[in-house]
């Protein structure tokens, strides 16, 4: 595989361009793209919307990602159909929901890249168009003029000297992956044909699992200072089998050598592979900084082991201070861009969002991850700045979802929306001109059980006020919430008579949806449980193939 340094990246990309960009450059940029807006749709990987620091949750701070916010919109009730890394994407590109463009879960699901995508449509409407970092969708990107995207791990990508695969040819960049994906997307856009409009995905890996921070970053959040949640201890009584029953807890779940970054367990065992064949990725230089922080920290606990309590909240806190720091640098490349527009004139006709492809778990239920229905993992972040049409400090309460990307794109890009496209454009909405026909409600579907983490498949719907969730398959359960009263879901009130109205119009609301967007319980488990065959026959096939090589 070929290694590339990323010192060369940066110096064909942006190194010596930025100091070179003349107000004739600018006057021309402005004048190609007056027409048509640019669009930067810059995406992390499970960035929790606690974690963004204009939605004032005060633990930690992100200032270019507020600097969005505060030039355009923030939003604040932004949902995800499908909590899951690879069927956000697909939502997103295709505007549909997961039973409708076929992908439903990680690594059992490949998309197809033959059907409607926005890249496509935007392409045949004069639009160049890229994507780079994380794609983890199974297939090859299609509709992109360019693509490179991260191979290794699955499709999840490694965070130091990471694999990437360039219109179709693999190799290893040196370098940290989230200054490695900007350096690639600023590097498109210098070379980019500047005679069109573009679209560019800037999609990181940070802050997924297993939250490895630059090096410069260890230490910066201090060990120990995050603040616990409330419900932290929760024992999952008022709600059904499903929260009990997944594995999503940080006391239990979470693994020493993966999350806790030790190189063995404390009791002596090894730590998976998995975990020693990333630290084996970085160079020597590399690993001893890294041992420098993180052995001390593995043989002070070694010394004096926790249990119980002590030691679920000792493994918060070490989360904490991982995953926060890998928060930091994505800001941190967030405000690489933007100044990178602004030096080339293109701030003012350029759609920039910033989002995540979900919402996550920050020890909240006592959890790590995403999946369920339950508002940390289904609300996501969302920002969106465009000078032209959007006014600074814009606030947005009205509901949007993943679904409404890319009607909105094409709305501002002058391009008609595909009428089998679900979802709808936000346009009107964050200009202030909400229309009265807009949603009251969204509608949420999670598939991938038995699976990991081993969340339960459900569906359900949300208003301003409530929530109603559907868990089926091996089990037969309904909950409500009263998000006004009981904001972190802790009891439900499903079935309680002081409610019976409210259930009786949620269960209108939910058929009411399932109805527009084609959807029911039956016809999914039967799709979804095929998805799983045709996955074991291709998992099969590989074996096989493998062997008569």
């Amino acid at each position: 595989m070929k290694r590339v340094s990323r010192l060369l990246c940066q110096w064909a990309g942006v190194g010596l361009a930025l100091g070179a960009c003349s107000s004739k450059d600018n006057r021309q940029a402005e004048e190609v793209t007056k027409k048509k807006p640019n669009i930067l749709f810059i995406m992390s990987d499970d960035h929790a919307y606690q974690a963004v620091s204009a939605y004032g949750h005060g633990i930690n701070k992100t200032p270019n990602i507020d600097r969005i916010a505060d030039e355009g919109a923030i939003f604040n009730n932004s949902f995800v159909t499908n909590s899951i890394c690879g069927p956000s994407r697909a939502v997103m590109l295709t505007g549909k929901y997961s039973h409708q463009n076929g992908f439903y879960a990680n690594y059992v699901s490949v998309f197809d890249g033959k059907q409607q995508t926005l890249p496509k449509i935007l392409k045949g409407a004069g639009y160049t168009t890229a994507v780079v970092g994380k794609w983890h969708l199974g297939s090859d990107p299609t509709g992109f003029d360019y693509w490179n995207i991260l191979s290794g791990a699955g499709g999840q990508g490694d965070y130091y000297n990471p694999d990437f695969n360039e219109m179709g040819k693999e190799k290893i960049i040196d370098g940290y992956v989230t200054d490695i994906t900007t350096d690639l997307a600023l590097n498109w856009l210098e070379k980019r044909d500047q005679e069109k409009p573009f679209m560019l995905m800037l999609h990181q890996k940070a802050p997924h699992r297993n939250w490895m921070p630059r090096l410069d970053q260890l230490g910066k959040i201090k060990e120990g200072s995050a603040k616990l949640p409330s419900n932290f201890h929760d024992d999952y009584e008022g709600r059904g089998r499903a929260a009990r029953e997944g594995q999503m807890e940080i006391k239990s779940i979470m693994r020493w050598g993966h999350d806790m970054k030790f190189t063995t367990q404390p009791n002596g065992e090894p730590c998976r592979p998995d975990f020693i064949r990333e630290l084996n990725r970085m160079k020597p230089e590399e690993r001893a900084k890294w041992d420098e922080y993180y052995t001390p920290i593995m043989e002070g606990f070694n010394k004096k082991p926790l249990e119980g309590k002590a030691l679920a909240e000792w493994k918060f806190q070490r989360y904490m201070h991982d995953y926060l720091n890998t928060v930091t640098t994505v800001d941190e490349n967030v405000g690489r861009v933007l100044d990178y527009l602004d030096k080339k004139g293109l701030s003012d006709n350029t759609i920039v969002v910033y989002t995540s492809d979900q919402g996550f778990y920050l020890g909240e239920h006592g959890w790590f991850d995403k999946r369920f229905m339950y508002e940390q993992s289904l609300r996501m972040p969302l920002m969106v700045r465009y000078p032209k049409h959007i006014k600074p400090g814009t606030k947005v309460d009205d509901m949007v979802m993943n679904l409404d990307f890319m009607p909105t794109f094409l709305d501002y890009a002058g391009v008609d929306v595909p009428s089998d496209v679900q979802g709808a454009s936000f346009k009107q909405v964050v200009e202030g001109k909400t229309p009265k026909t807009w949603r009251k409600s969204i509608y949420y579907h999670y598939y991938h059980y038995p699976g990991t983490h081993m969340v339960k498949r459900h569906y359900g719907v949300r208003t301003d006020r409530y929530k109603l969730i559907r868990f089926y398959h091996d089990n037969d359960e309904w909950e409500m919430y009263d998000l006004e009263k009981d904001p972190q879901e802790m009891t439900s009130v499903y079935g309680d008579p002081a409610y019976a109205e409210v259930q009786a119009e949620m269960m209108k609301v939910l058929a009411e949806n399932q109805k527009k967007y084609g959807d029911d319980e039956q016809t999914s488990k039967r799709l979804f449980d095929q998805e799983q065959i045709n996955h074991t026959e291709r998992v099969k096939k590989l074996h096989a193939d493998a062997k008569k090589k």
